[in-house]
C-alpha cells in the first residue's frame, strides 16, 4: 500500500485519480483549500493549505512523506520551486502535470507532437491585449516549470515524471466543454462553428489518465522523463459533433460563421471551444511503449459523458458556462 498526496482532488482529475488510487488499495490523501465540497469517500484523507501560502503549505505538510504525489496544481516556475522546496527527501514519485501547450508555442512543428518536438526555439509573444496572449503564457508556464523541475532533477535527484496531456473529457470538467456541446444538440437549435476546416481533435479520457497515475506507483522509470499521455487517433470537429449526437439521440446542425464575426459578438470561445487555435494533438507512442498506458476511444467514453450530463447536471440544474451565451448565439 501507497501512500499518495494528491495536489487538488475535489473536481475533475484529481478526483478521478483519487477514486482509483483507492480502488487500488493506497493510502490517499489531498491537499486542497476546502472551499470547493468534494465527493470523495471518508476513506479519503483530507489536508487544507492554499497553494499559494507557502507558510501554510509547509505547515499542512508537516513532517509527512509520501511514495507518490499527484500535482495538479502548479502553473508556473513559481510553483515548481514551491514543490521542489516541499517535497525534496519526502518523496519516492512526484507526478506533475503539463500541458500539450508545451509543444504549441514552439516554433514550426509539425502534429501530432512527439516529446522530443520540445527542445528548441519558442515563438514570440503576442501583444498582451490579444486572445492568444493567455493560451501562449500558459504554455510558457508550464514550460519554465517544467525546467525547475528538470534543474532540481539534476541538481538533487528530484523524482519527478511530467505527464503532458491534451484536453481531458471528463464527466467532471469545471468548464463543461463538452456539456456546453450536449446541450446545444438536446435544445434544437444550430451549432456557431467557425468558418475554415479547424485543428484536429485528439483528447484524453479522465478515467485514463487516472488509471495510469494508479499503474505509475508501482512502475520503475527513469526520474526527468515527460510523457504525451493522449488517445492516439484524431476526429473533425464535425465528426465529432456527428458521434456525440448520434449518442445524444439528436442531430447535428451546424451553422458556419465568419470567425471575425463570432469573435466580434464575443461567442467565441464557448460557442464552440474545439475551435480554438490552441488546441494539442498529441502523440502517444513512447508512454504506449514505456508506460503500458491504454486509451478509450470517443466511441466508448463520449456515452458516459452524456449519461451523466443527463442524469446529473441536467437533474441538479446545472448549466454549462458556455451555454449561458445562448440566447445570443440564437440570435445569429
Amino acid at each position: 500500500m501507497a501512500r499518495a498526496l494528491i495536489l487538488g482532488g475535489t473536481r475533475n482529475l484529481g478526483h478521478f485519480a483519487a477514486l482509483s488510487l483507492l480502488e487500488a488499495g493506497h493510502d490517499v490523501t489531498v491537499l486542497n483549500r476546502g472551499r470547493t465540497a468534494d465527493d470523495l469517500p471518508p476513506d479519503v484523507k483530507r489536508i487544507r493549505a492554499d497553494r499559494n501560502d507557502d507558510a501554510a503549505m509547509r505547515t499542512a505538510i508537516g513532517d509527512h512523506s509520501f511514495d507518490i504525489v499527484l500535482d495538479n496544481t502548479t502553473y508556473t516556475e513559481g510553483d515548481a520551486q514551491q514543490a521542489v522546496d516541499l517535497f525534496s527527501g519526502r518523496v519516492g514519485r512526484y507526478l506533475f502535470i503539463s500541458s500539450g501547450q508545451v509543444y504549441l508555442v514552439r516554433e514550426n512543428l509539425r502534429r501530432p507532437f512527439r516529446e522530443a518536438d520540445y527542445f528548441g526555439p519558442v515563438i514570440t509573444a503576442p501583444a498582451t491585449d490579444s486572445a492568444d496572449y493567455s493560451s501562449w503564457l500558459y504554455g510558457i508556464d508550464k514550460r519554465l516549470a517544467e525546467q525547475v523541475f528538470l534543474d532540481a532533477v539534476s541538481s538533487s535527484e528530484f523524482p519527478v515524471i511530467t505527464l503532458r496531456l491534451p484536453m481531458v473529457a471528463s464527466e467532471r470538467d469545471h468548464y463543461g466543454r463538452i456539456q456546453g456541446y450536449i446541450a446545444r444538440l438536446m435544445d434544437g437549435g444550430p451549432l456557431l462553428i467557425p468558418e475554415g476546416p479547424g485543428l484536429p481533435l485528439r483528447h484524453v479520457y479522465v478515467n485514463d489518465v487516472a488509471r495510469l497515475m494508479t499503474r505509475l506507483v508501482a512502475l520503475d522509470i527513469d526520474s526527468g522523463k515527460a510523457f504525451n499521455i493522449s488517445y492516439g487517433e484524431s476526429l473533425t470537429l464535425d465528426a465529432f459533433l456527428d458521434l456525440l449526437a448520434s449518442i445524444a439521440g439528436s442531430e447535428s446542425q451546424i451553422l458556419r460563421v465568419d470567425r471575425g464575426i463570432l469573435e466580434e459578438r464575443g461567442l467565441l470561445p464557448d460557442c464552440s471551444p474545439f475551435s480554438g487555435r490552441w488546441m494539442s494533438e498529441l502523440d502517444n507512442s513512447l508512454s504506449v511503449a514505456d508506460l503500458g498506458a491504454e486509451y478509450t476511444p470517443p466511441t466508448e467514453y463520449l456515452p458516459s459523458i452524456v449519461d451523466d450530463f443527463a442524469r446529473r447536471w441536467m437533474r441538479a440544474g446545472l448549466i454549462p458556462d458556455s451555454y449561458r451565451q445562448r440566447n445570443s448565439e440564437l440570435s445569429i
